[in-house]
């Protein structure tokens, strides 16, 4: 269904009228260093962002990544893999200066339409560079918790699942 040379066109409730091509392959040709431990799919079954994310990106995303997915129409921390709520408001993202390029949602809108073959080199950059200092928390994670025990610090291992990092260090 999605193949490199393709156009997709994006009509949701945060952007209209956004096409961007696909120029690499459907979850290949990542950039140096940038090995996610989760595809986009994965994650959206795991249960993050409490269920309220990619509702409305439906026409744009591949049906399968819904398939197993857990959403919902109004936020609910429970749908969370770890149970509990690990997001700021958007509005914070914004005055943080957190969204970067075309993708108005932020971190995980960028890692879908790049897994997908989108590429925008200077964007790409920046968001690889943030999924990097991100992994600082599964060192605090490694440092605060016995192995195993997936109850402790449920939040970070949320923010971990996220970002496409393995939350079960």
């Amino acid at each position: 269904m999605y193949a490199v040379g393709d156009w997709i066109a994006v009509d949701d409730r945060m952007q209209q009228g956004y096409r961007y091509q696909l120029l690499a392959p459907v979850g290949k040709d990542f950039g140096p260093g940038f090995e996610p431990h989760f595809t986009p799919k994965e994650m959206l079954a795991m249960g993050i962002f409490e269920g309220k994310y990619c509702n409305d990106c439906r026409n744009e995303l591949p049906d399968d990544w819904f398939t197993d997915a857990n959403i919902n129409d109004i936020p609910d921390p429970s749908l969370n893999y770890f149970g509990f709520k690990s997001r700021q408001p958007l509005s914070i993202w914004r005055d943080k200066g957190w969204i970067i390029g075309p993708d108005p949602r932020g971190w995980f809108q960028w890692y879908c339409r790049y897994f997908l073959g989108r590429r925008l080199p200077e964007v790409d950059e920046k968001q690889i560079k943030r999924w990097r200092a991100f992994k600082r928390h599964a060192a605090q994670v490694r440092a605060n918790c016995d192995p195993g025990d997936w109850t402790c610090r449920p939040r970070q291992r949320q923010g971990l699942l996220q970002w496409a990092h393995d939350p079960f260090v």
